[in-house]
């Protein structure tokens, strides 16, 4: 690396820092003029106030926002993150003044283990305080699954919710790699090992453990929203629970949520849950500091005899590609 570039780069994370430090400042010295309370809840989360009101009795808005996965949570990349959701929960449990909370969804689902993660951490929170669920413009698959574990479900009447199932996608090239000359060499050590191999044909007896797979977590999908909504699990999967996905207003009209409405409501059914008529509404939010900003920078190259290029990362579309052979909660055209 020359030492022109070193200076570069030298400089390029001094203005980061100097940038940081500017953002943090100003977000400090506006708290006042947009209503942002000084305290910080337990789990050190900065409270930015959405709805004045007592300052004794809280209703805490969390979100769970984009795709659901293990991974995720930079704040120039869709997607909620799993541990910082599930520290919020706690922190508005831990606090002695949030009367409730209001958890809005707005995602079209995700990975299995990630949203049953959410699921009960939504449904641990709800069992110490109310936990109304607000599905936005989509609550969908996993969305759905995480929302079952809330006290209150609410929707718009133009949501998009259900997609109650379970899908594995596998991309199979095995005629393009007969057009090209190409054949993929594997040695395993079970016939199982290479199971939806994308380079030959799947065996029967593949396809028979893929489904049961499928329709294992299908099955427990099922059992969660039976037990939250009073359903019969036959009569869901005789209806709704066919990967369809519906409106807030056909979600009423089924029984999947308890009430439409806007956001407003939802905080209004909060307070009146949480016995705070005049709750005052805050969502917690961390600080913008420099790692975060570091977090979206790429790699530089230093290959020998070729130019230092720095790359600058900003995520590759609204939501990430989904990984062959990973089980999801989503709705098949995701899975496109």
């Amino acid at each position: 690396m020359s030492k022109r570039t070193l200076v570069i780069l030298s400089l390029l994370l001094i203005f980061l820092l100097g940038a940081s430090v500017l953002m943090n400042f100003a977000l400090v010295v506006s708290a006042p003029f947009r209503g942002m309370s000084a305290a910080r809840a337990p789990g050190n989360f900065r409270e930015i106030e959405r709805y004045a009101g007592s300052r004794d009795a809280k209703i805490v808005h969390i979100d769970i926002e984009g795709m659901i996965s293990s991974m995720g949570g930079s704040p120039f990349v869709p997607g909620s993150s799993l541990i910082q959701t599930k520290r919020m929960l706690e922190a508005a449990v831990a606090d002695p003044n949030v009367k409730a909370m209001v958890v809005r969804i707005n995602s079209p689902g995700g990975e299995v283990t990630a949203s049953d993660a959410l699921y009960h951490a939504v449904k641990t929170a709800a069992s110490k305080k109310p936990v109304v669920i607000y599905m936005d413009s989509m609550a969908a698959s996993g969305g759905y699954y995480i929302a079952c574990g809330g006290t209150h479900l609410m929707a718009n009447e133009t949501t998009l919710t259900g997609s109650i199932g379970v899908i594995i996608q596998a991309l199979n090239y095995k005629e393009m790699f007969g057009k090209v000359g190409l054949n993929s060499v594997v040695f395993t050590s079970g016939k199982f090992k290479d199971m939806l191999s994308p380079s030959r044909d799947m065996r029967p007896e593949e396809r028979v453990y893929v489904q049961g797979m499928v329709d294992e977590m299908y099955t427990r999908f099922l059992g969660i929203v039976a037990e939250a909504r009073s359903i019969p699990v036959e009569i869901l999967k005789s209806g709704i629970a066919d990967g369809r996905v519906i409106t807030g207003k056909q979600a009423l009209s089924d029984g999947l949520i308890d009430e439409t409405g806007y956001i407003e409501a939802a905080y209004k059914k909060a307070r009146e849950l949480g016995n705070a008529p005049n709750g005052r509404v805050v969502k917690y939010g961390g600080e913008l500091g420099l790692g975060q900003l570091l977090g979206v920078l790429g790699s530089a190259s230093t290959e020998a005899g070729k130019p230092t290029r720095v790359e600058l990362s900003l995520g590759d579309a609204p939501f990430p590609k989904l990984q062959p052979g990973a089980v999801y909660l989503l709705p098949a055209h995701f899975a496109l």
